[in-house]
């Protein structure tokens, strides 16, 4: 054994050896070329997305997951995913929805009193400062049933579900405004506010449509409901909105469709909906003045609909609040340029894309200059009035998002499955590219924000259909890397997407994230508060009330503290787990089996498992996370006794005698591995390890492990003065598995020192 670990110390040394020989064998990168029929330019574009062995991305990306209810994170230019982050929908690996402090977050997010289990994510929005991605949280909604999620992203985990109550379907969520004072969330169907009933031949008169105004508490990291309110709205179909900046700070714009005001019923041999909400020429944008309307609110001049203010139509007339103008027909993304001086408008069925002028927008406000009115009485300002530019970009324009460049912006063209790069301030494309197939959204890094980062674009394609293999009717959708950087935009990379279907994205500069690595000690993650019921080790107890039982237990390779827990039929079981670990990565997990019980425990991390031990039996837990070389053995039994059994005092037969020899053998074998351990920490003390926040995390960790090495060690030898060779023998064991487990982390602190570029210091 002692071997071994003299092996490990110099492996990387030995791998290094290998993979030279193996190199100087390898193919030519012309044969490599030859025999998979690669071109220069394939070449050029896998070099641009090739992040080396322990490589980091640059942007780092977060998708809406569509009908999962979920985040996915992936990096750029990489496009290697990341993670899934769970809003909506419980996921095992990560414990959503299995621990009970999670289920409090999806028990919150209930809809008229019934629990959903799944979501329709559509739009991810960064918290900005000053109009500028901060990197702190991340927002999304739900488009099949009304509500937003709030994401941590100091652990990408959620933190809030709010359920609109007034609103019975969005899509025009979630769009923050310039330093995340509100998170904005628009209508898509009409309903009759507060989703209560009336005949759809009252649909002009009884249906409608609102903006929300989500207020967020940026220092609670959560949303406000009881500082937020809305606007009531036509029923028009509100779409998806931005909010303005710098120039145009205050406001937000919100685009429709269907503005026809159609209802269609196919079973009354009526016209569908479709024909019947694409008749007209144009649809409307709203643009509402926000700032004013909060004070409108805070004023008290709102109606309560479900317990919640909304500003009235007639309200928002008479203050000033909302206006209309006409947008192209079935208008999309409503993007608002780095300068906050133009709006850009595409419509699904029509070629051109509408650039809209603020400072004319206001000039006509400011000189009450209206074409009219629509039916409701809102304003309506002429598209002439309000027109910077039109330009001809094609077939579908649907969503844009702008470029570093000055005056540049990308639009996605669905019909013609191109995306356009073109100039909004003087009007003219100045090219394209053929994307595969059928781009919805697209995302720019930073796209965004006050100061877009500009380098690459993503292609959010509807279809991948014959771009990869096979894998049934049902396709992946296909998310395409393409280079921004020069004149000439190119195309480097397919990713498929087998996750839900992903609707838009949001792109922030890596170097902008800084989530933890591990949680201060005993954390509830769901609150990111202490745990009331975190315990560290020596604390951990079993506390009976009545038919309650509940279990303080600790987590650390590779065991469980307490491993048997004993309980009678009918009880309810608390295990309520603090992960002890320290070094980065070491997660375990906690399942109870036939229980349906799963978690996630990171490190620092306490979560609770609750379950009924309705069935008499012996259960086994274990760690659901392969956490170290003993991680089969990271188990313990959950007893449950029949109802009415008397316990049976026969004592337990060992599976294997011990004897002196058994222990020598043991003890000496553990005195040779703490040499091993001394030499690897002589070389990571002898070096500046302390300028490596990983690595003193990783010293901290190993130092507890050997701290628990020497408890053993002292219980070991206790036992063995009582000639107990048993308990001496198996102690010594323990003894060395915490070695075990501290030279393994010692190697890995020189490894990364080995990698870093450490030196040494003077002693």
């Amino acid at each position: 054994m002692v071997r071994n670990f003299r092996k490990g110390l110099f492996a990387t040394t030995a791998v290094f050896g290998v993979a030279t020989a193996l190199g100087a064998s390898a193919e030519t990168l012309d044969e490599v070329m030859a025999r998979r029929g690669l071109t220069q330019q394939d070449l050029v574009a896998a070099a641009k997305t090739y992040t080396p062995t322990g490589g980091r991305d640059e942007f780092i990306v977060f998708s809406s997951g569509g009908q999962s209810g979920q985040i996915m994170v992936y990096g750029v230019p990489s496009m290697r995913i990341l993670k899934y982050v769970s809003v909506f929908t419980p996921e095992p690996w990560q414990g959503y929805g299995f621990d009970e402090e999670s289920k409090k977050i999806l028990d919150s997010a209930k809809v008229d009193g019934r629990e959903l289990h799944w979501g329709d994510t559509h739009h991810p929005a960064l918290s900005e400062t000053n109009g500028d991605l901060d990197g702190e949280y991340l927002f999304i909604n739900d488009k099949s049933a009304p509500r937003i999620g709030v994401i941590s992203l100091h652990d990408f985990e959620t933190q809030q579900i709010v359920v609109n109550p007034i609103l019975q379907s969005e899509h025009g969520g979630a769009f923050v405004t310039p330093n995340s004072e509100y998170v904005i969330e628009a209508a898509q169907y009409p309903g009759v506010l507060g989703r209560g009933y009336a005949p759809l031949s009252q649909f002009n008169e009884k249906f409608r449509g609102a903006v929300t105004y989500w207020k967020f508490d940026r220092a609670a990291g959560r949303i406000d409901p009881k500082q937020s309110f809305a606007i009531e709205l036509p029923p028009y179909s509100q779409d998806l909105s931005d909010a303005g900046k710098l120039d145009s700070d205050g406001w937000s714009f919100t685009n429709s469709f269907c503005a026809e005001r159609y209802v269609g019923g196919i079973e009354n041999g009526r016209p569908p909906f479709e024909a019947g909400c694409s008749q007209n020429d144009t649809d409307y944008l709203h643009v509402i003045n926000w700032k004013k309307a909060e004070e409108v609110y805070k004023a008290g001049k709102v109606t309560m609909i479900n317990d919640f203010p909304v500003i009235s139509m007639q309200t928002a007339i008479d203050e000033g609040l909302v206006y209309l103008i006409a947008e192209p027909k079935s208008p999309h993304g409503v993007d608002v340029s780095p300068d906050g001086k133009y709006i850009v408008v595409g419509g699904k069925l029509d070629t051109q894309a509408s650039v809209y002028s603020f400072e004319k927008i206001m000039k006509a406000v400011d000189e009450k200059k209206f074409a009219g009115t629509d039916p409701y009485g809102i304003p309506v300002i002429a598209m002439e009035d309000a027109l910077h530019k039109q330009v001809a970009l094609g077939l579908g324009p649907l969503h844009n998002q702008f470029d570093s460049k000055p005056c540049v912006v990308y639009t996605s063209l669905y019909v013609d499955s191109q995306i356009a790069k073109w100039d909004y301030c003087e009007g003219k494309v100045l090219d394209k590219i053929s994307i595969h197939y059928n781009v919805g959204h697209l995302v720019a890094m930073e796209g965004e924000s006050e100061h877009p980062a500009g380098k690459y674009l993503i292609s959010l394609n509807k279809l991948s259909i014959d771009r990869f293999n096979p894998v049934g009717p049902l396709h992946p959708q296909n998310h395409q890397l393409i280079d921004i950087s020069g004149d000439k935009m190119e195309l480097l990379y397919d990713m498929p997407v087998p996750l839900g279907e992903p609707h838009y994205a949001a792109a922030i500069s890596a170097d902008k994230l800084k989530p933890l690595v591990r949680y201060k000690y005993g954390t509830d993650s769901r609150t990111g508060e202490k745990h009331p019921d975190a315990v560290r080790p020596g604390q951990e107890r079993i506390e009976r009330d009545g038919t309650n039982v509940k279990v303080y237990m600790t987590a650390i390779r590779s065991h469980f503290t307490p491993e048997i827990v004993e309980v009678n039929e009918g009880d309810t079981v608390e295990f309520v787990i603090t992960n002890s670990e320290r070094a980065e990565d070491e997660t375990h997990g906690f399942s109870v089996s036939t229980y349906g019980v799963n978690l996630s425990l990171e490190p620092g991390k306490t979560a609770t498992a609750k379950i009924t031990a309705d069935k008499p039996g012996v259960f086994s837990y274990y760690c659901t996370e392969f956490c170290s070389a003993l991680h089969l053995e990271m188990t313990g039994f959950l007893a449950v006794k029949p109802k009415g059994y008397v316990e049976d005092q026969t004592a337990m037969a060992e599976g294997q005698q011990y004897t002196k020899d058994d222990y020598d053998k043991q003890t000496a074998n553990n005195v040779a591995t703490q040499e091993v351990i001394d030499q690897v920490v002589t070389y990571i003390t002898g070096r500046n390890y302390q300028d490596f926040p990983e690595v003193v995390s990783l010293v901290e960790d190993a130092t507890d492990q050997l701290n628990f090495a020497a408890d053993a060690k002292t219980k070991a030898e206790d036992a063995a003065a009582k000639e107990d060779w048993q308990n001496a023998t198996l102690w010594a064991g323990q003894w060395w598995q915490y070695q075990v487990k501290a030279a393994d982390i010692g190697l890995r602190a020189k490894t990364y020192l080995d990698e870093h570029g450490a030196v040494k210091t003077e002693q």
